[in-house]
C-alpha cells in the first residue's frame, strides 16, 4: 500500500516520477505553481506544450482533464502531468471537475508506470478554491488510489500554515 504524504516544499525539487501541474488550459506557464513548473523545466516544456496546442489540443485543456509531458530539465522527475483546475471565478464551482484532477492525473501516471508522484494544491490560490476543500477532494482521492500500484502519493505545500490545514482535513478522514 502506498504512503500518503502532505509536505511543505517546492514541487520543482521533487524526487518522484511524476510532479503534477497546475496548469491553466493554454498549458503556456502562468503564475505559481505553473510558472515555477516551466522556468524549472526550460525551454523545451514550453515548445513541448506549444506543439500540444497546435495539435491535439488546439482549444486548450478542459478542467479536469489531464496530459503529461516529458520533464526536461527537470532531472528528478520522469514526466510532467499538466491539469487544469476549475476556476471559481468564473462559475466553475463543480467539485466533481476538482476532483477528476486529481484522478485523472493519477491514473495517467499509472499509464506510465509511475511508482510515486507529487501534487500541488490544485485549485487553490488563483482558482479560487478553500484550502480545506481541496485537501478534502484531492486526500480522499488519494486514499481510494493508494492501493493502486503507487509507492507514494505526496502533496507539496508551500507554508506551514497550508500544511497545518492539510493535516486537519487528513485527521478527519476515515481510515
Amino acid at each position: 500500500m502506498g504512503r500518503i504524504e502532505i509536505i511543505e516544499g517546492d514541487i520543482t525539487k521533487e524526487k518522484v516520477d511524476v510532479i503534477v501541474n497546475a496548469a491553466n488550459s493554454a498549458l503556456l506557464g502562468g503564475g505559481g505553481v505553473d510558472g515555477a513548473i516551466h522556468r524549472a523545466a526550460g525551454p523545451g516544456l514550453l515548445a513541448e506544450c506549444q506543439d500540444l496546442r497546435a495539435s491535439t489540443l488546439a482549444d486548450g485543456l478542459p478542467p479536469g482533464d489531464a496530459i503529461a509531458t516529458r520533464a526536461h530539465d527537470l532531472k528528478k522527475v520522469r514526466w510532467i502531468i499538466h491539469t487544469v483546475g476549475p476556476n471559481r471565478h468564473v462559475g466553475q464551482t463543480d467539485p466533481e471537475t476538482l476532483r477528476r484532477c486529481f484522478t485523472n492525473s493519477m491514473n495517467l501516471a499509472r499509464s506510465l508506470r509511475s511508482r510515486s508522484i507529487a501534487f500541488p494544491a490544485i485549485g487553490a490560490g488563483a482558482f479560487g478554491w478553500e484550502m480545506a476543500e481541496v485537501a478534502r477532494i484531492a486526500l480522499e482521492e488519494a486514499h481510494k488510489q493508494q492501493r493502486s500500484g503507487f509507492d507514494k502519493i505526496r502533496f507539496v505545500v508551500t507554508d506551514s500554515a497550508t500544511k497545518d490545514v492539510w493535516g486537519q482535513v487528513w485527521a478527519t478522514l476515515p481510515p
